[in-house]
């Protein structure tokens, strides 16, 4: 699957949000400023057309639902980033948390009981 633009991921929140819905339903959900119609519905089109969402028409209108989780595509992006930016490291990904100081001291001991839960019990 190929890489959402920003414009893209706005749209698969809408509609991750919604669940099922029409292009002006998807509108609905996203907040100020709103794209056009118009290039919204262009952009779930090209959602459509790279896999993210399904279509059916009801009556004279399509009803698009998501053909992807919202944790499906947070692995996939992550993956990606962990790839591309951090050496395929995780560990370098944590390190760079810390030293931007986004990660604290306590978040990271939550991290380390979320791997070892039992060596708090112990």
């Amino acid at each position: 699957m190929e890489n959402l633009t920003p414009p893209e991921e706005q749209a698969m929140r809408a509609v991750w949000q919604a669940g099922e819905g029409t292009v002006k339903h998807f509108l609905e959900q996203i907040e100020q400023p709103k794209p056009p119609y118009t290039t919204l519905a262009s952009t779930i089109k090209n959602l459509e057309k790279k896999g993210y969402l399904r279509s059916r028409m009801v009556g004279n209108v399509y009803l698009y639902t998501p053909a992807i989780t919202p944790e499906a595509y947070k692995k996939k992006f992550i993956t990606n980033v962990v790839k591309n930016y951090f050496d395929n490291s995780y560990k370098e990904l944590v390190s760079f948390f810390v030293s931007e100081k986004k990660l604290s001291a306590d978040e990271l001991k939550e991290i380390l009981d979320l791997i070892d839960p039992k060596k708090d019990k112990a």
